[in-house]
């Protein structure tokens, strides 16, 4: 089975209405789902193609409609697909014995560089790619996007990270008096600064599981708007436990870090200045 790419100012496709034993004996095909709702075609529907309008020769019959495997690299394009047997796609395009690419499977265990190696070896005029570099060739738009995500990513941690120290500073700051309090009655910086500490990784905490959530929110809607809109079973957003587990952390540790610069500033305070008769 091969793909004939079809674009619509190429395409004319017409029912047939011919006998069962007549439709029995044509070519068949299988049709891409997104043709097929376009078209209104079902299973056993028959259909004439052709390379040009004028050319609309080959009849054939809808023998199975298919959903093909979803491919970033084909989200925006237009295009349509039906699949059809070699000898017919063949004779519609009247060149038989060509082809542009085609696919080779290998028995599991066999090494990929070893087969292509041979296959060039063995025969001239043509080249042969593992599916690891076809697919590198064809994802490098992705991995400039994924660089400018990632990109996005550290200047958005950064400037969070100043944020936070400043909110965490205007939290400890509210609690000079209490601070003051304590130091006058005896209680020693190391636990002033365990308790501030604490909290500090409380608050780190809570906004761990209310950003996952978030985040798991925000990816569920996104696909749904995505998978709706390119009609499409693709994932656009994916929360993994890796990058949980990589944010969890991360936002502890900033936490951590805040809390302990803002507390280890509060105690090193003397208590008759942070009472204000200092």
């Amino acid at each position: 089975m091969t793909g004939l790419p079809l674009l619509r100012n190429l395409l004319l496709l017409a029912a047939a209405a011919l006998p069962a034993p007549a439709r029995a004996q044509l070519p068949n095909v299988a049709v891409e789902r997104r043709l097929a709702q376009e078209l209104s075609l079902r299973v056993g529907d028959t259909i004439r193609l052709g390379t040009a309008p004028d050319s609309i020769r080959l009849v054939a019959t809808v023998a199975a409609v298919y959903e093909p495997r979803p491919d970033p690299a084909e989200i925006a394009r237009v295009e349509r697909h039906l699949r059809m047997h070699l000898p017919d796609l063949a004779a519609l395009l009247g060149a038989p014995d060509r082809v542009d690419r085609f696919g080779v499977g290998l028995v599991p265990g066999t090494p990929v560089d070893s087969a292509v190696a041979a296959l060039e070896r063995n025969a001239f005029g043509f080249r042969a790619y593992s599916s690891s570099a076809i697919a590198a060739e064809s994802s490098e738009t992705f991995l400039v996007v994924s660089r400018f995500h990632r990109a996005i990513a550290i200047i958005t941690i950064v400037a969070s990270a100043v944020f936070l120290l400043c909110i965490m500073l205007l939290k400890v700051e509210e609690r000079r008096m209490d601070a003051a309090v304590m130091r006058f009655v005896g209680v020693r910086r190391r636990t002033i600064f365990g308790a501030l500490l604490l909290e500090a990784a409380l608050v780190a905490a809570v906004g761990c599981v209310v950003g996952t959530g978030l985040a798991l929110v925000a990816g569920a809607a996104t696909n749904a708007y995505y998978r709706n809109f390119f009609d499409t079973a693709l994932t656009f957003s994916l929360v993994t436990p890796g990058i949980v587990l990589f944010s969890v952390a991360l936002s502890l540790v900033l936490g951590l870090l805040a809390g302990a610069a803002a507390a280890w500033r509060l105690v090193r305070t003397r208590p008759l200045v942070l009472w204000g008769r200092g």
